[in-house]
């Protein structure tokens, strides 16, 4: 559902930019508190897998298709506020290298696919697992969660191109169609949602972060009948495992996606596409900025392979949205940037070059009590 220039105005595509920009601000800050040495490779990876799966166009309807938006997934994988990051990234990366999703409409694509997503996907979630515990129920929110939070983000454009769109199409009949085929493509998105986010249960839970505490209680059952849940005692620490095997695999998969299993995808229009063409303002769309480069549309203007397009898209997407990762990791020493010795400052009042210079002086004072007067 990438949305074109030409479909909104201008005052609705600098508005949408500014939440766009805000809300990345916000969660810019609040993956810190989800993000860590260990992790943040793990967004790195989860973004390239969403770029790839995008790839992905699956029939829904006659001569319509759809494909993953991937926020919700991103959201449960690795936290709401990284997800957004995350789905900031794909979309930039779409945009601006393979002229998928207006560049002017880019606001208004991380609002709608970006924030929208994972805010209706992590909502449900969080609903359904405040009260469900255990693998499966994990892995049924993880459904739910994805298919509300694609008709979610049709709504939104309805009332975004009711506000501002560049056609006369009235908000209920834009609605009733976005909200329609979307359904049917968030059952295609909650299926995709709950194999990926179960596999990764299976072989790694601890890289799951809506699974962090959602452990299923132990139920004993006495000689009558009568069940009771056993108190559980805290699990003692242990070394966490080497994340490396299960990202390397992650990569493996992602890569074969993205260059041989995107030959299959289908040629139908999107969603969007099939519903703008249906009530009348497709013909607002206007061309893209970079629409004549080489790998604009997946390479299919300057004749690249899928094979070629597909990896090249897939590593930009890990190695931006991994870099914004790690820049906005938690440090080791519990703090969100800089260095220990700027920590230690910030506790201080002082600056870290004032923290080096008193490590610097106090080690001038020992080697000065150690010597001798001439």
């Amino acid at each position: 559902m990438h949305v074109p220039d030409g479909f909104f105005n201008a005052a609705v595509s600098v508005s949408a930019a500014a939440v766009a920009a805000a809300g990345v601000a916000v969660c810019l800050r609040g993956a810190r508190r989800e993000l860590d040495d260990r992790t943040a490779p793990m967004a790195g990876l989860v973004a390239a897998f969403v770029f790839a799966v995008q790839m992905l166009n699956f029939p829904v309807a006659a001569g319509t298709s759809g494909h993953l938006l991937g926020g919700a997934l991103a959201a449960i994988l690795v936290g709401p506020y990284t997800a957004v990051l995350c789905m900031a990234v794909v979309l930039l990366v779409q945009g601006f290298f393979f002229a998928d999703g207006g560049l002017t409409a880019l606001g208004v694509n991380i609002t709608l696919m970006g924030l929208v997503t994972v805010l209706a996907g992590w909502g449900v979630f969080r609903l359904i697992t405040r009260s469900l515990r255990g693998r499966t129920a994990i892995t049924a929110a993880s459904f739910a969660a994805a298919l509300v939070s694609v008709p979610a983000s049709a709504l939104a454009f309805a009332l975004l191109f009711w506000i501002g769109g560049t056609a006369p199409v009235e908000i209920g009949t834009v609605a009733a169609a976005m909200g329609g085929v979307h359904v049917l493509i968030g059952i295609g998105e909650g299926l995709i949602t709950a194999v990926t986010v179960g596999t990764v249960l299976a072989t790694r839970p601890d890289l799951v972060y809506g699974a962090r505490g959602l452990a299923a209680p132990l139920v004993l059952r006495g000689p009558g009948g009568e069940s009771t849940v056993a108190p559980q005692a805290p699990a003692p620490a242990a070394a966490p495992r080497p994340a490396l095997p299960f990202l390397l695999a992650g990569a493996g998969v992602t890569l074969l996606l993205a260059g041989g299993v995107s030959h299959l995808a289908s040629g139908d229009p999107d969603g969007l596409e099939r519903v703008a063409e249906d009530e009348g303002f497709l013909g607002q769309a206007t061309d893209h900025a970079l629409g004549s480069w080489a790998l604009a549309d997946y390479g299919e203007v300057g004749g690249v392979p899928l094979w070629v397009v597909g990896p090249v898209g897939v590593g930009i997407t890990l190695l931006v949205a991994g870099a914004v990762a790690y820049a906005a990791r938690r440090r080791k020493d519990g703090t969100p940037g800089g260095t220990r010795e700027a920590a230690e400052a910030a506790k201080t009042g002082g600056s870290a070059e004032a923290a080096e210079a008193g490590k610097v002086g106090g080690a001038a004072k020992v080697g000065g009590t150690g010597g001798t007067t001439a």
